[in-house]
């Protein structure tokens, strides 16, 4: 069951990055630098809003709520909107719906609704937040205001959506777990994602996670999973083309003897109608060969030059699309590590200021209070490099997604084309090889008719007319 922040409701925000609605059912999309008015607030970090008379839900960590000044608009249940704020306070509301205010002349921050009334005391500095907030609530020209940092990481957890790509965080309770430097979502946390492609088995849907070599040894990150799988298909590809190289060899040497053999003199001399039949037979022989010949030319130029063409270009892009996918997995890591530098660094400026502030609370000297001022300095920017490392992270990380997506297609495509390539060319080697077989029954044909009209009483009939001597039989002598 959702809780709804209600406070919200009516509030505008602005997107500081694009959203394109398929990770909801119900999503909102819009562009960066959009206005969206809030309709409600879900705890869980899916926002309802309206833009341009459309409705729908988005993840609250895409958007920036513009700030309300309490003096000319007071926050919904604001029950001290009525009196106007001291001069040079404004007050703002976080995306969780809690009201904060800013002194504009300072920088101060405090959850309190300072007072106007005369004679109020000032509000002790144990009580104000001071530290810097790490989410971000930057306006055109606003500063970085400083909100408590625990309450800050507890709502940005809150907020995350079923694509976040924040870092993991310690927190009481997370929601996304980092492996290899990718952030994914908790399954126990968050709810099911939605495949991009749900009607067919994609690539680009089953293959973002890391895996164990065959030995255990070391993980295999999910896009050289499918390369090793389309460098598979090139081997074959090329062993398919050596197979067809070897059968233009047996091609050519079969073409050759023939032609050798029909170029033999024996059993030349044979005469009469079996000797028309022998000369078509050894002349279907060498007509024979030279069907072979352009059997094997044809192979060589229809079969086996494209698949080795295609080949070529199918390496080339195999290799473009691991170097790119690798340098940007090495950005993201590198951008990983200075979130976690940062965040070190974050939390060394906030101990130093507690003890800065537990030092001016016992009052130990006037110089303390500089050094507070100092250390507040230093924990705001530490707060400012963390926020900036966390945004280059989450736009490696992105860059990394996108990419991902388009080069698991594009190996799709080229699986596609690789697989319909080899399937056309074997039909072309079969069509070859039928037309290669009606022409070699062409060539026996002839002898087929010259056999059957081969007749031994004829053969003998016109040999004793070309080569008789006489008629008359020799007789006995008388005496």
């Amino acid at each position: 069951m959702h809780v709804f922040d209600f406070a919200m409701a009516g509030a505008y925000c602005k997107s500081l990055y694009a959203f394109s609605g398929d990770q909801h059912q119900q999503g909102l999309r819009f562009e960066a630098g959009e206005i969206i008015k809030v309709i409600q607030a879900s705890a869980g970090g899916w926002w309802e809003g309206e833009k341009d008379g459309v409705r729908g839900w988005f993840p609250a960590s895409y958007v920036q709520v513009l700030e309300r000044q309490a003096s000319s608009s007071p926050l919904p249940g604001d029950e001290l909107g009525r009196s106007p704020l001291p001069q040079g306070w404004k007050c703002y509301m976080s995306p969780q719906g809690r009201r904060y205010y800013v002194n504009t002349a300072n920088n101060e921050t405090t959850w309190e609704r300072p007072s106007s009334a005369p004679g109020t005391p000032k509000t002790p500095l144990r009580q104000k937040n001071s530290t810097p907030t790490v989410n971000g609530f930057h306006g055109s020209g606003s500063p970085l205001h400083q909100l408590d940092l625990s309450h800050m990481r507890k709502a940005s957890t809150d907020q995350q959506s079923p694509g976040s790509t924040s870092p993991t965080r310690k927190q009481n309770r997370e929601t996304t777990i980092t492996i290899n430097c990718v952030t994914f979502p908790l399954p126990m946390n968050m709810p099911e994602q939605q495949l991009l492609k749900p009607s067919e088995w994609s690539y680009c849907d089953y293959f973002w996670t890391d895996k164990k070599d065959p030995q255990g040894n070391a993980s295999v990150s999910g896009f050289e999973v499918l390369l090793q799988k389309q460098l598979k298909g090139k081997q074959m590809q090329k062993e398919m083309a050596e197979f067809i190289r070897e059968r233009i060899k047996i091609e050519e040497e079969y073409a050759k003897n023939l032609s050798k053999l029909s170029q033999i003199p024996l059993a030349a001399q044979e005469e009469g109608t079996l000797g028309e039949a022998w000369a078509q037979l050894k002349k279907s022989l060498a007509d024979e060969a030279e069907v072979h010949l352009k059997f094997s030319s044809k192979l060589q130029s229809e079969v086996e030059k494209p698949l080795l063409t295609f080949r070529d270009n199918f390496k080339k892009d195999l290799k473009k699309f691991d170097h790119h996918i690798t340098d940007l997995r090495k950005q993201l890591a590198s951008r990983y590590a200075a979130v976690e530098k940062a965040r070190k660094a974050l939390a060394d400026r906030q101990k130093d200021l507690e003890v800065k502030t537990q030092q001016l609370e016992i009052k130990l000297s006037n110089k303390t209070e500089e050094d507070i001022k100092k250390a507040r300095r230093k924990s705001t920017q530490a707060g400012d490099d963390l926020m900036r490392c966390v945004d280059l992270y989450n736009q490696s990380q992105s860059k990394w997604f996108e990419e991902m997506v388009t080069s698991s297609l594009e190996l799709e495509r080229l699986e596609v084309e690789r697989v319909e390539m080899i399937r056309q060319h074997l039909c072309q080697y079969t069509t070859l090889r039928h037309e290669t077989d009606m022409f070699n029954q062409s060539t026996v044909e002839p002898v087929d008719q010259l056999l059957q009209n081969v007749d031994p009483a004829k053969d003998r009939e016109l040999w004793v007319n070309e080569h008789k001597t006489g008629q008359l039989r020799p007789v006995d002598m008388e005496i």
